[in-house]
């Protein structure tokens, strides 16, 4: 079974306690269930992995080269100056998906720049917790086109 990584930046552990008028009232669990859940339902077997420090992130994504054929993540506010997560994924081989529970367009102007951007295949922002579903349809018909 192909496996895809959901790596979480800092505070998402908070999800459902943290500015739930933003984030929603779903704990991360409830987000790391529904990701399951549609990974699934798509044949893939989802890794989560979430960490409020910015090395911790650059070793899942250097440890995924290989082992994972896809990486969805939400870098948090390491999305706006973690250019160590930048330069781990521009050395992974697989598809990347940025996701965003908010719009950080909609929101403070420092969160208007992504470094992760650049890099990735694409990015989902601002559909909530229903983002890991179109995440991961973005990313299967990704990967269905390149079989």
């Amino acid at each position: 079974m192909k496996s895809i990584l959901l790596l979480m930046g800092p505070n998402l552990n908070l999800l459902g306690e943290r500015e739930p008028e933003i984030y929603g009232s779903a704990s991360m669990q409830d987000h790391i269930e529904c990701a399951e859940r549609v990974a699934n339902e798509f044949g893939y077997e989802l890794v989560h992995f979430q960490s409020n420090n910015e090395g911790d992130l650059v070793n899942q994504i250097q440890n995924a080269r290989g082992k994972h054929v896809g990486i969805i993540i939400n870098p948090g506010a390491l999305t706006h100056y973690g250019w160590s997560i930048h330069d781990a994924l521009s050395a992974y081989e697989g598809v990347i998906i940025e996701m965003h529970l908010s719009n950080p367009n909609q929101r403070e102007s420092w969160r208007h720049t992504s470094v992760v951007a650049p890099v990735a295949d694409g990015s989902i922002i601002g559909f909530g917790i229903q983002g890991y579903e179109l995440s991961i349809r973005a990313f299967h018909q990704i990967i269905g086109n390149d079989d």
